[in-house]
């Protein structure tokens, strides 16, 4: 609870959030954790890039890092609960594009 707390501090997001504990609903969406998918070279090497380019990591307080290899997921639902986007990531970089993201929403 705390961690989303500052995330919407952080974003200053006005959006419904759902917190959950237990990670009911981040397994019934088919998500996980893989040590090998967030430790590929290729990741890496795109996080060492951060300081090249100024991109700072988000700021998290260590105690709030859990698990490091939990894999993410974006979903977009209607006001009924329809899952309009449903994006597993492959990657802890993979996300949708903002384009597919409004498609689904025109739906």
């Amino acid at each position: 609870m705390e961690g989303a707390k500052v995330w919407l501090e952080q974003t200053g997001s006005t959006l419904n959030t759902v917190l959950d504990q237990q990670r009911k609903v981040y397994r019934r969406f088919g998500l996980g954790s893989s040590y090998a998918k967030v430790m590929k070279f290729s990741i890496l090497l795109q996080y060492s890039e951060y300081g090249v380019v100024n991109r700072d990591f988000p700021d998290i307080p260590p105690r709030l890092l859990e698990d490091i290899y939990q894999m993410g997921g974006d979903f977009l639902l209607d006001e009924a609960g329809k899952v309009l986007l449903c994006h597993t990531c492959k990657t802890p970089l993979d996300r949708p594009t903002v384009t597919d993201i409004l498609q689904a929403a025109q739906h």
